[in-house]
């Protein structure tokens, strides 16, 4: 008996809301929380890559981050370690900048002078960048490999 009391005071409660939302934007809603809005959380079997994937040529496929030209990111290359987070950088376009390591990347990523890098010149000093993002030994033979660098 309680049960059904409960039931039926919700679905009134429910009738009564649903009279003050227009038609139109009752059904996406309900569509919306039924299905799936968890889904960016949740292991999907069908789609896992395999790390040991191999080319039609043999080769092992390789997966790059590249400058992002609308970003205004290019190339450089480490000279000299200033110290505290400075480091002076050779860019693409010719110009030597100081380049600032990024607070994410401080801690986490250790750069030394002849890493290939990714920078960002700043808009305001074009005698400074932040540098961006590092490229490994086996990323930096693919750049030069498939002529990037």
């Amino acid at each position: 008996m309680q049960l059904e009391y409960s039931v039926s005071l919700l679905s009134n409660a429910l009738a009564t809301r649903a009279a003050h939302i227009p038609s139109m934007c009752q059904t996406p809603l309900i569509h919306t929380y039924e299905v799936g809005w968890m889904r960016g959380y949740q292991k999907k079997n069908n789609e896992s890559t395999n790390p040991n994937a191999v080319n039609e040529g043999g080769t092992q496929t390789v997966r790059i981050r590249l400058p992002k030209k609308w970003n205004k990111e290019q190339f450089a290359l480490a000279e000299l370690m200033m110290g505290a987070n400075h480091i002076r950088v050779q860019c693409k376009d010719g110009i030597t900048r100081m380049g600032r390591i990024k607070g994410t990347m401080k801690k986490r990523t250790w750069i030394r002078e002849g890493d290939t890098l990714i920078v960002t010149p700043w808009s305001f000093q074009d005698a400074k960048c932040d540098i961006i993002y590092r490229y490994l030994k086996p990323q930096t033979d693919w750049l030069k490999r498939n002529r990037y660098v």
